[in-house]
């Protein structure tokens, strides 16, 4: 176990008008990034599940030739379709070398309500993993949702759906279409497909 900290090298992303906050855990370590964005690890399939469900191509956010995502490309999907995109942690200690939550100790949570403040329109929050799972429902002390499903939260008198979606990482294990399934769902219950 190491005693170091990790700060968030993110700025949350936080659209005008964004209906829908995307929270993950925290970003894997540099050497593993393909772009400077969120779910920057080349196999980890968020935005495999986006190009799926949107365009329907899994590749569809990849640049042709190269193992890296088209930054450019997600952020102006992202802007269109008022995702706003952010994690559960700003300082963590990684247990082990890796990006597995399993191993991530949350120093210091996200300031959820914050974020929030920041997105009057946001009717809907995300979570893609257990570890972000986990720190949301502490910080708005509710009922943790089953996987593919929401609660119910309420902040500054906004009643806010708080969905639990299977995580994107590949050691999940669920397979890309069944994942993009879950998803899909969610984004018609939202009205944001």
């Amino acid at each position: 176990m190491t005693n170091t900290t990790e700060s968030h090298p993110l700025q949350p992303f936080l659209p005008e008008g964004a209906r829908l906050l995307m929270l993950g855990s925290f970003p894997p370590k540099r050497e593993r990034w393909s772009m400077d964005f969120f779910y920057p690890n080349w196999i980890n399939d968020m935005w495999r599940i986006w190009g799926y469900i949107f365009f329907g191509d899994k590749h569809y956010f990849e640049v042709t030739g190269e193992k890296r995502f088209d930054r450019e490309r997600i952020v102006s999907f992202c802007l269109e379709h008022g995702i706003a995109l952010y994690d559960t942690a700003c300082e963590v200690r990684r247990l082990r070398d890796n990006a597995s939550d399993k191993f991530l100790e949350v120093v210091h949570p996200t300031d959820i309500k914050a974020l929030l403040d920041s997105l009057p329109h946001c009717q809907a929050i995300v979570t893609t993993g257990e570890k972000a799972t986990d720190t949301l429902v502490e910080q708005f002390a509710c009922t943790k949702p089953t996987v593919g499903e929401y609660v119910e939260v309420e902040y500054n008198s906004r009643k806010l759906h708080f969905w639990r979606m299977p995580s994107s990482s590949r050691a999940y294990p669920l397979s890309l279409e069944r994942k993009a399934e879950r998803y899909e769902r969610m984004l018609r219950e939202e009205r944001l497909k």
